[in-house]
């Protein structure tokens, strides 16, 4: 099974909430789809930038959407205590019973 490991800081300028973090994770899901759609000109309009450039605006979003995801696991464990090892075993197990993933 292949895997990608990025390791993402702890925002320690904030106080998100669960609340606060799941509105910040839909707007930086929406400004990944813009990035998808619009600037590769899926929304029918012409192309505004290079097919680099929509990639290297993508990736960026997608950054923004994985810190904010990272955020709300902060806030999980120190607010509520969730075990996110635990959890993300039980992740891993769906994604095999599913059929999504096959094991090594």
């Amino acid at each position: 099974m292949q895997k990608k490991n990025i390791v993402l800081p702890k925002l320690n300028n904030l106080k998100p909430t669960i609340e606060s973090t799941a509105l910040k994770l839909m707007e930086e899901a929406g400004e990944l789809a813009q990035a998808i759609g619009k600037l590769r000109g899926l929304s029918g309009e012409t192309r505004r930038c290079s097919e680099q450039e929509a990639v290297l605006r993508i990736t960026r979003e997608l950054l923004d959407v994985a810190q904010t995801a990272v955020s709300m696991m902060f806030v999980l464990e120190e607010k509520y205590g969730v075990d996110l090892e635990q959890a993300r075993q039980e992740h891993i197990q769906k994604l095999l019973k599913k059929g999504y993933l096959k094991e090594a």
